[in-house]
């Protein structure tokens, strides 16, 4: 089974190439064409070997969510249907079919939405030092893992390809955006998670945190409105953790791809280890089979544990 890491959609103009997703332009002055591939990548860094099928599962997942958080906020999908695409994307069905939807255009705005339900990751790491999670003042004595009385919304700055998203705080990211997108953006992501959130636990999964990406969408009347962009709840943005085996006061077991960040940390990755001739090979970080067929079966028992 080979991976798709990268697409070749000759008769479209491609637009960005990012860390999973390549955008290209179509005929129509309204729409792109979002392609997931099957790159992964861990601490901002794209691996040399993607994941067989996980563009196309995170395509699922999205979709899955698109419908079932429709109501909060509007959102930029528009088809997955390769045969209601425009004409020149039709010739690519076989290279495209499960993992690429047709979206509206939006000005995207410069924010990562993050929201934490529980202290882990970079949050857990910036609580051990200074007691707060992105300039949030918390609680002396929490423990990893930990939920939090109420999920909390951490935003962070919205990287260049290559760069580091870095972590700000809500008053940074008012200033950033605007008091009221911010308000405006804040509510709609704490209201997301809470529902996503409270849905995933009747499956028994936690949603332990997620980033939720949003645009501006300008109308006939020259009006600008919030739309949700981007993916959305996939493995890759989100973490899932198994209800059943919930135990706080460490790192969890998980659904996602903590399970290659950990294994790139065991290999001794650390950020500047990108490439180089400290990388594996000399020229960047491959992924070792058992490691790829071990994410790969994450990705896929979450998507069918959500969705069934």
């Amino acid at each position: 089974m080979s991976a798709l890491t990268t697409t070749n959609l000759p008769a479209l103009t491609l637009l960005s190439r990012g860390k999973v997703r390549d955008i290209y332009a179509t005929s129509s002055p309204e729409h792109l064409l979002f392609v997931a591939t099957d790159r992964i990548s861990a601490y901002d860094v794209i691996l040399k070997n993607g994941i067989p099928d996980k563009g196309k599962l995170l395509t699922q997942l999205s979709l899955f969510w698109f419908e079932k958080l429709g109501r909060i906020i509007p959102n930029h999908f528009v088809t997955a249907d390769i045969d209601a695409m425009p004409e020149e994307v039709r010739q690519y069905k076989d290279q495209l079919a499960g993992r690429a939807m047709l979206v509206r255009k939006a000005e995207v705005v410069p924010l990562e939405a993050i929201v934490r339900g529980y202290l882990s990751g970079s949050a857990w790491s910036e609580y051990k030092e200074s007691g707060t999670v992105h300039g949030i003042a918390l609680p002396a004595g929490l423990i990893e893992s930990q939920q939090f009385p109420e999920p909390i919304f951490t935003p962070s700055t919205k990287a260049e390809q290559g760069a580091h998203d870095e972590n700000i705080s809500p008053e940074q990211a008012a200033k950033l955006v605007g008091e009221e997108l911010y308000v405006e953006i804040s509510s709609a992501a704490l209201q997301l998670y809470k529902t996503a959130a409270d849905y995933a636990r009747t499956r028994g999964v936690i949603l332990a945190d997620t980033k939720f990406e949003f645009g501006l969408v300008t109308s006939p009347t020259g009006e600008k409105s919030l739309i949700l962009i981007d993916e959305l709840l996939t493995p890759d943005s989100s973490r899932y953790w198994p209800l059943a085996l919930y135990a706080p006061g460490g790192p969890q077991p998980s659904f996602d791809k903590q399970y290659v960040r950990d294994w790139l940390v065991q290999q001794g990755f650390r950020k500047g280890l990108e490439s180089g001739p400290e990388g594996r090979e000399g020229e960047g970080w491959v992924i070792e089979e058992n490691v790829v067929k071990g994410t790969r079966e994450r990705y896929v028992e979450v998507v069918e544990i959500l969705m069934k």
